[in-house]
């Protein structure tokens, strides 16, 4: 017997933090479910995995773990656990097991996000304010991607070639969001992992933070894995 989901995770992405979830957490919670949007640190992703695995104990299952851009890979990684039912990449990169991040998405051109990170010495990238409205969110009013800006979370770019050990996709259901003017990731890359994960895809017409610009529509989708899981 199907029991829909009773619980969703939402892992936020490099550049942003928990409350990147904001518009749609409130569509979520109208639905009866319980929601933890997770504060991960963007340090490593064994660290964000762990934060993420925090979220996943406090929870009742069947739980939708659901992760934007870099989250993608923390939710390969972190989605394995037993109370995960389903997987929801929002713009999001999927790596295969033993894989990192880069290992295909340096075989698509690179985006001109990715060109203009700016890396510290301690080697955590940020995006200029610029790339943020330019890039990130140009489908955002320049009073909201100011914002972004200033309160983006930096990520160590080693991040980016750490691999996933078993992708949690293998073994479970996935949907995934292709975002068709995302200026981050390519929105071949996109289709091409989604399609790679034979992932239910619905395509939305936004930038990369489809959750900030098409709320509604991203809630429909993780809604949808909630109403399939079991």
């Amino acid at each position: 017997m199907t029991q829909a989901a009773k619980s969703i995770v939402l892992v936020h992405g490099a550049f942003a933090d928990g409350s990147a979830w904001n518009r749609v957490i409130p569509l979520l919670q109208a639905r009866g479910l319980r929601v933890i949007s997770v504060q991960n640190p963007l340090t490593s992703l064994a660290d964000d995995v762990a934060h993420t695995q925090r979220a996943i104990a406090r929870l009742e299952g069947p739980i939708v773990l659901v992760g934007h851009s870099w989250g993608g890979v923390v939710i390969t990684q972190a989605g394995v656990d037993e109370k995960v039912s389903a997987l929801v990449y929002v713009a999001a990169i999927a790596p295969a097991s033993g894989e990192s991040a880069n290992d295909v998405l340096r075989q698509f051109p690179p985006t001109p996000g990715l060109m203009s990170l700016d890396v510290d010495k301690q080697g955590f990238a940020i995006l200029p304010a610029a790339s943020v409205a330019e890039n990130f969110a140009q489908d955002l009013p320049a009073a909201e991607t100011a914002i972004m800006a200033a309160s983006q979370g930096p990520i160590q770019a080693g991040c980016f070639d750490q691999p996933v050990t078993t992708a949690a996709w293998t073994s479970k259901p996935a949907w995934a969001v292709v975002t068709g003017e995302d200026r981050m990731l390519q929105p071949d890359y996109l289709r091409h992992v989604a399609t790679r994960m034979r992932a239910t895809i619905v395509d939305v017409p936004s930038s990369h933070v489809p959750h900030a610009s098409h709320p509604q529509q991203v809630a429909a989708v993780i809604l949808q894995a909630a109403a399939a899981s079991h």
